[in-house]
């Protein structure tokens, strides 16, 4: 078996999801946003999918890296296929990012599994069959009736222990609502979820490194005060000192790194450092699902938990294959939208929760999403 072909489909799809000029995900008027379907064939008619930002597989990156390692090649060497790749990164002007590097190689565990017919998380390892998963809230906002006070935050949660989650994380206000940062502001809405939740679900705080060192302190002594599980990216990760200093100088549990490149290798300067209590790396982001798992057996073997970043299938099937990693993170939830129902690409979502807040791992082949490809072909409007 070769792979004989790479190819990217670009489809529009309706979404609520709008996204603010730094980035965060907010509610919206419904609106049509693309997404990029990769598509892994080989020579035996076999596929592998996955699904990416288009900008993140541009033509560019799949002509001069992805075309250029993967054509040929056998698909179950996934390894010697990812190190390839990792080959041309330094080469690439930045190019070839960790982002994309993940893509490509979720499409071919993707194809591995719906060849041998089997999930991809059983491949992996096979740890276990369902995950509880905390509530992930999207960022504060300046919607009436939305996340735009502690009370608001406090209010929402309710609803989410009414649903069944067992812990639930917040995100609060970032640039460029008015008054954010402010971490008076994030500490009065820790504070009102603690009181409308009471003492026996998890809290977690995303601090989304807008920080200084003084700043986190402050809102880390807080999150003590309030029981709160973790402390997660409050400061510039770049500045592995700043989390050695402030894992020094709290007892609650520091999260990290998030968003940091340097896939497996960077994860490791942290734990030597002592620059963080849980390890983080997520399968969209640190290359794929390989390095997620080399992660998680790095933060093992120093007696680490390693909590997956983000949702999605990739990241889904890391959770359901390793031990040390307590919860799924499900969202981004806000109070105006619908997590449970699929984007119109995708004919089920890949990770229904039931009522007593467990995800269950989903059984069919390969990395388990049921991808409408009707609506993608009657939806496209270019192909590479």
């Amino acid at each position: 078996m070769k792979i004989e072909s790479v190819n990217v489909t670009v489809f529009t799809y309706p979404t609520r999801r709008v996204s603010d000029s730094a980035g965060h995900s907010h509610p919206g008027p419904e609106s049509l946003a693309k997404m990029a379907m990769l598509t892994i064939t080989t020579d035996e008619g076999d596929c592998g999918y996955s699904f990416a930002p288009p900008e993140v597989v541009r033509p560019y990156v799949v002509n001069a890296f992805f075309r250029k390692v993967l054509v040929g090649q056998d698909p179950f060497n996934r390894e010697r296929i990812w190190q390839d790749l990792v080959h041309w990164q330094r080469g690439s002007a930045h190019q070839l990012t960790e982002r994309a590097l993940s893509f490509v190689e979720q499409a071919l565990w993707d194809l591995i599994g719906r060849k041998l017919k089997v999930p991809v998380y059983k491949l992996l390892g096979g740890f276990r069959d369902k995950v509880p998963a905390y509530g992930s809230t999207m960022c504060g906002d300046e919607l009436e009736g939305g996340l735009s006070t502690p009370d608001e935050f406090g209010q929402f949660a309710e609803k989410l222990v009414a649903r069944g989650y067992k812990a639930i994380k917040l995100h609060t206000w970032m640039p460029p609502v008015a008054f954010a940062p402010d971490p008076k502001m994030d500490v009065k809405a820790c504070a009102a979820v603690r009181e409308a939740v009471g003492p026996d679900i998890d809290l977690m705080l995303d601090g989304y490194h807008w920080y200084s060192r003084s700043q986190a302190l402050y809102i880390g002594k807080a999150l003590e005060k309030l029981n709160f599980a973790w402390f997660e990216e409050p400061m510039e990760e770049e500045s592995m000192a700043s989390y050695v200093w402030l894992s020094e100088n709290l007892s609650i549990d520091v999260v990290g790194p998030e968003s940091l490149g340097g896939k497996h290798h960077s994860r490791a300067d942290w734990v030597k450092a002592g620059a963080c209590d849980i390890l983080r790396a997520g399968a969209n982001g640190v290359g794929g699902i390989a390095p997620t798992m080399k992660v998680a057996a790095l933060a093992e073997s120093f007696g680490m938990d390693c909590e997956v970043h983000g949702n999605g299938a990739a990241s889904l099937a890391v959770v359901g294959a390793i031990r040390n990693c307590r919860w799924y993170e499900r969202g981004l939830l806000h109070p105006f939208l619908e997590y449970d129902e699929p984007a119109a690409y995708l004919n089920s979502i890949v990770d229904p929760m039931d009522a007593d807040g467990f995800v269950h791992l989903p059984q069919r082949p390969g990395l388990g999403e049921d991808i409408n490809f009707e609506y993608i072909e009657m939806n496209t409007v270019s192909r590479d």
